[in-house]
């Protein structure tokens, strides 16, 4: 799931994440977007407010009955937006921006997950002959 830190955007994510199971789709985590903006001093204006992704993971935990990680909240970043309209992914055309740097961060929780058969149905039954 996806979602911004403001509480109504992380309401309505919350119920894209329920609708997502109801249709048998898997929710992995969940990526806070615009999380904060970066100034030029280092420190971080949270233009949106603050927690929305964390509170959507504990929210979607709870209503699943299993862990949905918060896997990562990505800055407002003028480089992934100009990438973005132009089509080329940020963490190709800038990868030291904060954007990418965090997108990245996301991809390599995503990709160290256990994808392992163990314990899932697998739809076969067996058949005597």
């Amino acid at each position: 799931m996806v979602t911004t830190p403001q509480s109504a955007a992380a309401g309505v994510a919350e119920r894209a994440g329920a609708i997502a199971v109801q249709t048998s789709q898997s929710v992995v985590g969940v990526v806070e977007n615009m999380a904060w903006l970066e100034q030029a001093d280092g420190t971080r204006l949270e233009v949106f407010g603050s927690g929305g992704g964390q509170t959507v993971a504990g929210r979607l935990s709870k209503t699943l009955g299993t862990d949905v990680p918060l896997l990562g909240q990505v800055p407002l970043d003028i480089t992934a937006r100009e990438a973005g309209d132009a089509g080329t992914p940020v963490v190709i055309s800038d990868p030291d921006s904060p954007a990418a740097s965090a997108l990245r961060a996301v991809a390599r929780t995503l990709t160290a997950r256990q994808r392992g058969l163990a314990g899932r149905s697998l739809g076969v039954t067996p058949v005597k002959r």
